[in-house]
């Protein structure tokens, strides 16, 4: 179905404090992924790197301590995030309310096929995202 109601989004077992949602992607004939997160303060993703599959957030709410190859940011609400393939980046959420944010990747599967955890590992959902 083209048209997907936000809170029917299939959530995929991600991280403790982490709920991530696919809003649409290969169930819709999709080639690309839209998600949305929401990020516990204290959660987030240890650092990794997508081969040759670019990334992009866009956070809603909250604030991200991101990590983006050798800088440091602090990310607040109504910022964009453009994550470059082969950047490796990490971030978690700070502050007192939960990061809810969109995600973009131009491929499905990226989280599976593409993705190298240079610390920790992959999330519980990876094999489905």
């Amino acid at each position: 179905m083209p048209v997907i109601p936000n809170t029917q989004a299939q959530e995929i077992p991600w991280r403790p404090g982490y709920r991530n949602f696919v809003l649409a992607g290969s169930e819709q004939g999709l080639a690309c992924i839209a998600g949305y997160s929401v990020i516990e303060p204290g959660a987030g993703a240890p650092l990794h790197v997508h081969e040759g599959v670019d990334e992009i957030f866009i956070v809603l709410e909250g604030t991200l301590d991101l990590r983006l190859g050798e800088q440091q940011l602090r990310v607040n609400a109504d910022h964009t995030i453009a994550i470059p393939a082969g950047v490796p980046h990490a971030f978690v959420a700070v502050g007192p309310t939960p990061v809810r944010m969109f995600t973009f990747m131009p491929r499905n599967r990226a989280i599976a096929e593409a993705t190298t955890y240079l610390e920790g590992g992959p999330p519980a959902g990876a094999q489905q995202h």
